[in-house]
């Protein structure tokens, strides 16, 4: 139930569009404002050109009466809705969705992609089968509705089925009568036959209309259909038959004839229709017949089915139980109350819970239309942000202006803070050259005396490895003297390569890998000492060690000293290692890369061997 206290409903007929505007009164019952019905002609019938005809239609009313209800609810022509009652078996109430979704597959004559569709559970039988009302209509024919709607600036609530529509009207008028009624509705295209019964309702949709009647007599005159259709009101009528005289009007006789045969047609359809619906559907025989739509209007429509169906027949008013405002003409409304069965059953569905309510609005229409809701709220908050980004841009404008004003207040003082600053920096980088300068002087100053430092550090170890090895071994020999001494200092890198060391094994703790590199000779080498030819040939002793030519920043002591091997076999080597232990000592030097390397030569001759050292100063050599 929509909760609209203004609003309009339209049955979007086949012959024409019937229109009413209705309001909610003080009682909460349906109030009739206003009515209309506009002929569509033989357009509105043909799906080439009826969504334009609707259109025009729609539009030259709403212009007309200057309709201002926007809320509009619709109505669909019975010759585009697919109806069918089905029986389903007691079930679940969870697995009814499933076996009515496999019912509407199997009976909607098209793909269910292409449709909307839904179903009414009207009741159960006495056998415990549900009875379900099953409808179906093409998403096309809806969204074409819903485009007619929106080109006519109306908001779109609901599409109904024409038969939904007229049972909700037919129980809300004559809710009084439990016995089996039938309402016969005569469209211009399609007709619809309903049966009412206590707790029961079926119908069924007949493929004959009014139109037919139309086009007959149109293609028997040699008339235009529009013509011959305004003949058919203004003078048609449905002949007796039997023993009734002929009129003297040839037109009203042919059309007399016409409409014979069609009500003898549809007259077999009603009498099959109650057939199925008693034997089939359970329903007891009907009562009463209640006749509307167009065509029923027609002169002895309602003696034709009285003397064939032997059942008293009336004419059906909608408006039994509507309250009709008083600027409402009752003799006009009157002539085409009838007509308007569906379009109050469509206002009751704002009124009240009615016995059939369907939807028959496709996905793509209802997503169109929450869109449609919600552009208001969109442009409002378009026009928020607009107002947001403009109060920023404001506000930034009147930051930067007193920003702007505060940097001039305090330029001069920046600029007299900068210019200080400035003084500062070159003042300070003066002070940093100068402290720089003389750093380098003070370097200098102590490079001076380096070397000196160095080889006084050489001496002290020679003199230190001497009384180790002497303490060492005065054990074996008291007394015994140790001489070592430095026969040449050299950084010549030409004399780099790899040669062996050892006599025996070395002392503990001298290191198994051992390095070495040469560059230019140091002034200062003893002359006339033995060996400062280079050692003698002799044999190599076994290798104990490699020596690379890496390190350039070494300095290469080829040292001397008296062999003792006649004291021990392993004192020439014990004496090598402890004076590379004392080098290594030493804080001048770096003890990781300070070795003995080279090898050990005897000189039998004069009782002496030589060695070498290779020894990496602290402080990178600068020449």
């Amino acid at each position: 139930m929509l909760n609209i206290k203004s609003f309009l409903t339209i049955d979007f007929g086949a012959g024409s569009l019937k229109l009413a505007e209705f309001a909610i009164n003080e009682e909460g019952g349906l109030c009739l404002k206003s009515f209309i019905i506009q002929p569509l002609g033989l357009e509105g019938s043909q799906e080439a050109s009826r969504e334009k005809a609707i259109q025009q239609a729609l539009q030259g009313v709403i212009a007309e009466r200057d309709l201002k209800p926007k809320f509009v609810n619709v109505c669909a022509p019975g010759f585009h809705v697919f109806s069918k009652f089905v029986k389903l078996p007691p079930v679940e109430a969870s697995k009814v969705g499933q076996i009515i979704q496999y019912e509407a597959q199997q009976n909607v004559p098209f793909p269910l992609s292409e449709v909307v569709w839904d179903y009414q559970i009207l009741g159960s039988a006495a056998s415990g089968e549900l009875e379900v009302l099953l409808v179906a209509i093409k998403s096309e024919i809806v969204e074409g509705l819903f485009r007619v709607a929106e080109q006519s600036k109306l908001k779109l609530q609901l599409c109904d089925a024409s038969m939904a529509a007229l049972c909700n009207a037919f129980k809300f008028n004559y809710s009084d009568l439990e016995d089996c009624t039938m309402l016969l509705d005569i469209g211009a295209k399609t007709s619809n036959l309903l049966f009412f019964e206590k707790g029961k309702v079926f119908s069924r949709s007949i493929n004959l209309g009014a139109n037919a009647i139309t086009q007959d007599f149109a293609n028997e005159s040699k008339l235009k259909f529009d013509e011959a259709e305004k003949i058919k009101i203004a003078e048609g009528f449905v002949s007796l038959g039997g023993a009734y005289e002929e009129p003297d009007n040839p037109h009203q006789a042919a059309i007399s004839k016409i409409a014979r045969q069609f009500m003898t047609k549809l007259h077999i359809q009603v009498n099959q229709t109650m057939q199925f619906y008693r034997g089939q559907q359970g329903g007891s025989a009907p009562q009463r017949l209640f006749l509307s739509g167009g065509a029923s209007i027609m002169p002895y429509t309602a003696q034709f089915f009285a003397e064939k169906l032997n059942l008293p027949v009336e004419y059906f008013n909608p408006f039994r139980n509507v309250q009709i405002d008083s600027s409402v003409n009752l003799e006009e409304l009157s002539r085409v109350a009838h007509c308007f069965g569906e379009v109050v059953g469509l206002g009751l569905r704002n009124l009240a819970n009615c016995p059939v309510e369907m939807n028959l609005m496709p996905e793509s229409t209802l997503r169109w239309q929450a869109l449609n809701e919600k552009k208001p709220y969109l442009a409002a908050t378009v026009f928020s942000l607009v107002l947001v980004a403009f109060a920023v841009g404001f506000l930034f404008d009147q930051l930067a202006g007193s920003k702007q004003a505060e940097i001039d207040r305090i330029q001069p003082q920046v600029d007299a803070a900068q210019a200080k600053s400035t003084s500062f920096n070159q003042a300070y980088k003066k002070l940093q050259n100068a402290r720089n300068s003389a750093e380098q002087i003070s370097d200098f100053l102590q490079d001076r005396y380096y070397w000196g430092d160095f080889l006084a550090d050489m001496r002290l170890a020679l003199i230190n490895a001497e009384n180790q090895v002497a303490r060492k071994l005065g054990a074996q020999k008291p007394g015994v003297q140790v001489g070592v001494w430095v026969e040449k200092m050299t950084t010549d890198p030409s004399l780099a390569g790899s040669v062996a060391l050892g006599v025996g094994a070395p002392p503990q703790g001298a290191p198994p890998q051992m390095g070495i590199n040469y560059q230019v000779p140091v002034p200062g080498a003893m002359p006339g000492m033995p060996g400062m030819s280079g050692p003698p040939a002799s044999a190599p002793a076994p290798a104990l060690g490699t020596i690379s030519s890496s390190n350039t920043n070494s300095v290469t002591l080829f040292c001397r000293a008296v062999s003792l091997t006649s004291v021990d076999p392993s004192a020439n080597p014990e004496i090598a290692y402890a004076v590379g232990d004392a080098i290594k000592s030493s804080h001048l030097v770096d003890p990781k890369s300070t070795m003995v390397v080279g090898q050990i030569t005897t000189d039998d001759t004069t009782g002496t061997f030589s060695f070498t050292v290779n020894v990496t100063p602290l402080k990178p050599l600068d020449f």
